[in-house]
């Protein structure tokens, strides 16, 4: 089943979020993603938050995957969020 994670970054965080980048990538992609990227400020360049949309059985691979994620394990959100999710239209941009 597909999940939308939504994740929002504690005021003041991006040192921990840049700390723990490299982990946080190297961790997700061992899971069945559909998107992943970081949401952003207005500025449109500073990292604020995530936004995941992933592949899990049930909701408890769900709070697993979010419990081990490096960035939660370095206290990095303030607020996350898991919704079950239903792919209608998939346009995805290419880079």
């Amino acid at each position: 089943m597909l999940y939308v994670i939504q994740c929002e970054d504690k005021p003041g965080a991006l040192q921990v979020r840049l700390d723990n980048r490299p982990a946080h990538v190297e961790y997700i992609k061992q899971f069945n993603l559909m998107a992943a990227g970081p949401t952003l400020a207005d500025d449109g360049e500073t990292m604020n938050g995530s936004v995941i949309i992933i592949d899990l059985p049930d909701q408890s691979a769900v709070d697993d995957f979010m419990a081990n994620d490096p960035y939660a394990k370095a206290g990095l959100f303030s607020n996350a969020t898991s919704r079950p999710w239903k792919s209608v239209i998939w346009n995805a941009p290419s880079e």
